[in-house]
């Protein structure tokens, strides 16, 4: 396998790669003579500064079309020379992301010698491609208010959605991983690209990764909402950064920009505090020092392009503080330090450089390394060596991830790399056959290491669930905060991918035909302490413990192969665009092993093994556009295609079948947690009972899953699910467009979008029916919090009869192949509302709103099979279990609105800009903890499980939500001009409003506690409140 992916490595340098690569702007037209009679045989001719070969031509074919493809972005000049007629110039055509410019030209009778010059407005209106597309060029990127990271301007997209967890997204201070989607789809499917190849990591869903790309010195960024081709593996969304490259001049620019405690407000109320947030997240101090410089090694021949950067900051975590009592092996319970809030800290330090070489007149490579040295934490004492030393006796510091509800102490650190390398060749062999080659990886060390120094390592972890009608306030106050003990794991990475393609253009066509290829390495080396156990408690008393195999390196590899060919054919004004394209993935495991362990003495060794054994799909797409009125103002487009669910590791089943996974282990092999209900009834915090045992002993009750311990799966799959035509999840995707030029260089537009997704897997526990499963229902408490107050009926909640509790032998299969009516969908519909303006005078702005629903059903699954308890069943919705009835979920709609603007004043040069967004708040929930006095009346009998109460969650998806999201942001900046150099001196301001909306609540549902710590819906982080940071942008 080593061997067939460096010889397809190799290979792919020879062959061709896709017109991915890092613009794919076009410019194309009809070329007529005065009586309208069109004219074969004309050179055309575009030239632009970016353009290290500095002209590309193309010839109009018989019917007077010409395309000329694959032009970097920037501003034209096009030529058409006819001997004959005059010579024709047209000035300042402005190329962004994908557009396709349409330049129609009229040649008079004359000679070549004689030029005419015309100077008109570049179009806004794309004509002639399906694609739904939003550009931000360099300057939009340097003049608005934002982190200068991708996942900041990702926010100013409105058919984007980042809502991980559930959560509404922070203000975007620092650049950092952003896993994104689009409405409707797989939360993980959006891709981040750089010159056109992936930079995702190899795992979950492969589309982003730690890897920080550095916007602030991109010629632009476009994002892909809709309308993707034969390149498109999935049908989420797509950022391209298309990268500086240098030129014949040498140019470049440096950036500084930070803050101070001084410069950060308080956004928090006696509200909040009485609710229950004893101290919000801020930001202590934040820096972002960047410069970047291009030019010439040799003109028209080689140019490059140097950045580096040095980015971080520090943050509060929210009502968290360093505990006291750590790394002292006496004491069980969290006793915060109120003066010494946990901080988050973090910095990243990059290098990159860029070569772009024109061997020949029709041979182009780039070349481009990027290496990045991440820190995140801080060692555990100021002794011992690390990227980051805390100050004497500080243990309060920890990594910079929002949402963590964990101490400091079993906190982790990151000090590693991350790195990105590519090569693309591009050869134009005529002026109708373009071909292409390129090849990328991104190679990371990456994960939550223990700190240097830590004494915390071997204590046994602890996570306080505060579910029960005690609260909290005894331990803490905060649910859901795990402390004492780390958790480690230390993971590598590697994703390497290689593309090619041949494009053959004539005026009319534009005609593709390509290959993809992608490896995907992962191992992840995990572990914890030596007694594999962790605890569960409520206000500091053990209710739950759980077994665990710790320390385990798992190994995963993932492979795919795709081959596309696709077609752009205009007759007249209508553009047909086709494309089929044929996908095929698989992975497998090299040899593992776990243990030797306290729970598994004796170790399992694992040969190499298969996991998908290969998914084989041919999937198709197609597209209409039409120019309305002939005039290149007002465009129709529709689009049609089936598209897959992403091929990576910790990606559904080319994970999942991974033996480490498939026995029953611990969370740490990607499995269940193992779990026994325990009664610590001496207090000696040590459970007084045999845990190899899997029935109920002593003081613990029976195991969550009798095999646990021994080589046997627990997990087992049928084979229609690893392999076959059309097996793997899929989705198809319908868009209607509208696009007008309402003046010149404005424009608006409205779509409507149509998604649903296909092929759901569903584990079948063949050791139980539904006959095994008693039936019960509950009365929510009366409470005022409630809908109408409470009091209502939850029903259709199963528990599983004692004598098959901890009987565990799944069988994975496709729901369709389920018996009787078992039919499940995921669809949704969204309509998209898009103002774009580039006028001249200075002026940018965008504005966007996007509404939908999504709609999803499971209930005939759940009925066939009540003992479910799988996440992954629907993609995009809630885990269904057997306490969690509501398989049918309508939410209602989810509204987006966004925009961003900017103006240079003239002759004063003074630039204002600003940023808005409004996000729908999180779903809630009420999970309430159902005691054994209340299900068994109802149940005729205790839980099975022996554990004081079950989880039944009082509220359908999407009958309360969390507050909405309205964040401004504003830059104020004057503009100095000396000579050469340009110098903007700012101030942005973020959230203008100091909005302290709530993202983070307790959900845990608990009717003793009407307020304060452990009440529903506490606040557990609120917006980060109103800043100032001062910048300064050197260009020269």
């Amino acid at each position: 396998m080593r061997g067939l992916v460096r010889s397809a490595t190799v290979l792919s340098w020879f062959v061709f790669v896709p017109a991915l690569a890092y613009a794919q702007a076009s410019i194309t037209g009809n070329v007529k003579d005065p009586s309208g009679a069109v004219l074969p045989g004309v050179t055309v001719e575009a030239a632009s500064p970016g353009l290290i070969e500095k002209v590309r031509a193309a010839t109009t074919d018989g019917t007077g079309q010409y395309r000329i493809v694959d032009l970097r972005p920037g501003t034209y000049t096009v030529t058409f020379t006819l001997t004959g007629f005059t010579t024709l110039k047209r000035e300042a055509i402005e190329l962004t992301g994908s557009f396709t410019a349409t330049v129609n030209a009229e040649l008079k009778v004359g000679t070549v010698q004689e030029t005419v010059t015309v100077t008109g407005e570049s179009p806004i209106v794309d004509v002639q491609s399906v694609r739904r597309q939003t550009t931000m060029t360099s300057d939009t990127l340097t003049a608005i208010p934002s982190a200068r990271a991708y996942g900041a301007i990702m926010l100013l997209i409105p058919a984007m959605t980042t809502q991980a967890g559930g959560a509404p997204t922070n203000v975007q201070v620092r650049p950092g991983m952003t896993v994104f989607g689009g409405p409707g789809g797989r939360n993980n499917e959006g891709r981040l690209l750089v010159d056109g190849l992936n930079t995702g990591a190899s795992r979950n869903g492969g589309g982003v990764s730690g890897y920080n790309v550095d916007i602030t010195n991109a010629q632009e960024v476009y994002f892909t909402t809709s309308g993707g081709l034969g390149e498109a593996e999935v049908g989420g969304p797509s950022i391209q950064v298309v990268p500086k490259t240098g030129g014949n001049t040498v140019k470049g620019s440096v950036y500084l920009s930070g803050f101070t405690p001084g410069m950060v407000g308080s956004n928090y109320t006696p509200e909040l505090q009485a609710a229950g947030l004893s101290s919000p997240s801020k930001y202590i101090k934040a820096w972002d020092y960047t410069a970047g410089v291009g030019g010439p090694i040799k003109k028209d021949r080689l140019w490059y392009f140097g950045q580096f950067r040095s980015e971080g900051g520090e943050t509060t975590t929210p009502s968290i503080f360093a505990n006291r009592n750590a790394g002292d092996p006496t004491k069980w319970l969290v006793d915060f330090d109120r003066t010494r809030p946990s901080r988050g800290a973090g910095k990243w330090t990059v290098g990159s450089l860029r070569l772009t070489v024109q061997a020949s007149a029709r041979n182009k490579f780039n070349v481009y390394w990027d290496e990045q040295k991440p820190c995140t934490g801080a060692t555990y004492a100021p002794t011992v060596d690390g990227c980051r030393k805390p100050p004497e006796s500080d243990y309060s510091y920890a990594q910079p991830f929002f949402g963590r509800q964990i101490t400091p102490e079993a906190d982790g650190y990151l000090n590693a790399f991350s790195r990105v390398q590519q090569a693309t060749w591009s050869s134009p062999v005529t002026n109708r056959l373009l071909l292409e080659a390129g090849v990328g990886t991104y190679l990371s060390r990456w994960g939550s290491q223990t700190k240097p120094g830590s004494p915390v390592r071997d204590l046994i972890r602890v996570t306080e669930a505060c579910s029960t009608s005690a609260g909290c306030a005894g331990n803490g106050g905060f649910p859901g905060l795990t402390y004492r003990s780390h958790e480690w794991f230390d993971d590598w990475i590697g994703a390497h991918t290689w593309r090619a393609s041949a494009s053959f253009v004539t005026g009319a066509h534009n005609m593709k035909a390509g290959y993809q290829g992608a490896f995907y390495v992962d191992d992840e080396l995990h572990g914890g302490n030596t007694l594999d156990l962790s605890y569960r408690v409520q206000n500091g008393v053990p209710d739950q413990l759980t077994e665990d195999l710790y320390y385990s390196l798992r190994k995963f590899r993932t492979r795919s192969d795709a081959l596309y060919a696709q077609d752009q054919w205009t007759m007249g004004r209508v553009t047909l665009q086709g494309a089929v394209r044929y996908d095929f993935a698989r992975s497998y495991f090299p040899e593992q092993q776990v243990g030797p362990t306290r729970f598994l003495p004796a170790p399992i060794v694992f040969p190499e093994s298969q996991g998908v054994m290969g998914y084989k799909d041919v999937t198709p797409r197609a597209g209409l556009a039409y120019d309305v009125f002939g005039n290149g103002k007002t465009s129709l487009k529709v689009n049609v295609g089936k598209y897959l669910e992403a091929a990576s590791n910790d990606q559904g089943l080319y994970s999942q079948t991974n033996p480490t996974s498939r026995i029953a282990g611990s969370t740490a092999l990607g499995a269940t947690p193992i779990t026994r209900p325990w009664t610590d009834a001496n207090g000696d915090w040590a459970p007084d009972c045999d845990l190899l045992s899997p029935t109920g002993n002593g003081e613990c009750g029976p195991i969550s899953n009798r095999l646990f311990g021994t080589a046997t799966f627990t997990n087992n799959y049928d084979p229609g699910v690893l392999k076959g035509w059309g097996v793997r999840p899929s989705d198809w995707q319908i868009g209607i467009s509208v696009q007008q030029e309402i003046w010149p260089r404005i424009s608006v537009e409205a779509g409507y979008y149509r998604r649903w997704l296909n092929n759901f897997f569903v584990f079948d526990n063949l050791e139980v029916t539904p006959a095994d499963f008693g039936t019960f229902s509950i009365t929510a408490p009366l409470d005022p919090r409630l809908p109408g107050g409470g009091g209502y009926p939850i029903t259709d909640l199963y528990d599983v009869n004692p004598n098959k509790f901890g009987r565990i032998s799944n069988l994975m299969l496709r729901t369709d192949d389920l018996p009787g009516n078992t039919s499940q969908y995921s669809h949704s519909n969204n309509i998209l509302l898009i103002m774009n303006a580039r006028p001249r005078n200075g002026l940018t702005f965008q504005a966007g709103f996007n509404v939908g629903n999504t709609v999803q059903d499971n209930c005939g699954v759940r009925a066939l099979l009540p003992e479910l308890n799988n996440a992954a069943l629907v993609p995009v919705g809630p885990a269904v279990t057997p306490t969690n009835p509501y398989c049918h979920t309508e939410p209602g709609l989810v509204k987006r609105v966004t925009g961003f603007g900017a103006y240079t004043i003239p002759k004063i040069d003074v630039l204002f800009s600003g940023t808005f967004r409004s996000d729908q708040g999180a779903i809630l929930s009420a999970n309430y903890s159902a005691t054994n006095a209340v299900v068994s009346p109802s149940l005729g009998r205790n839980i099975s499980s022996g554990a004081p109460f079950v989880i039944v969650p009082l509220l359908q998806p999407g009958e309360v939500w969390g507050d909405r999201v309205n964040e401004i942001d504003v830059k104020i900046a004057k503009v100095l001009r000396f000579g050469r150099t340009r110098t903007t001196l700012g101030a942005d301001i973020f959230n203008v409003t100091n909005s302290s909306a709530i993202l983070n609540y307790n959900q845990t549902f608990n009717p003793a506690v009407q307020s304060g710590p452990g009440a529903w819906l506490q606040p557990l982080a609120i917006l980060t409140p109103r800043f100032v940071r001062i910048s300064m942008q050197l260009d020269f």
